[in-house]
């Protein structure tokens, strides 16, 4: 075995021994899922919500791809002024740099709209 096939392989390794185990159980839970509040992760994760968890959470969710977001519908019974924090998956790929910024089309004035005529 070469030296570099060695290195590879204790890379791998050392990779695989720190990796995090909420990651696998959250990976499993959250393919189809869209969007989830904070709190439901913690429940999820059976975990107490404490500062160090949330921290802990954020930087596994940020691995896997999601954006934290604040919104009223992740919470049952969100009105008003009653905002959770939450994880969402992405729109757009966070490599597309290509379509920010680009014109959607050239309005024309002259173009007729909604059953407009001239």
């Amino acid at each position: 075995m070469s030296f570099l096939s060695r290195l590879e392989q204790a890379r791998t390794e050392l990779a695989e021994r720190n990796a995090d185990p909420w990651r696998a159980k959250l990976e499993g839970a959250l393919r189809e899922t869209p969007a989830i509040s904070s709190a439901a992760l913690l429940d999820l994760l059976r975990v107490p919500a404490t500062t160090a968890t949330a921290r802990r959470l954020a930087k596994v969710m940020r691995s896997m791809g999601f954006i934290p977001i604040k919104s009223r519908r992740l919470m049952p019974g969100g009105y008003r002024d009653t905002v959770t924090r939450g994880w969402t998956r992405p729109v757009r790929s966070p490599n597309d740099k290509s379509k920010q910024g680009e014109k959607v089309g050239v309005f024309d004035p002259n173009t007729p709209t909604h059953g407009e005529t001239y």
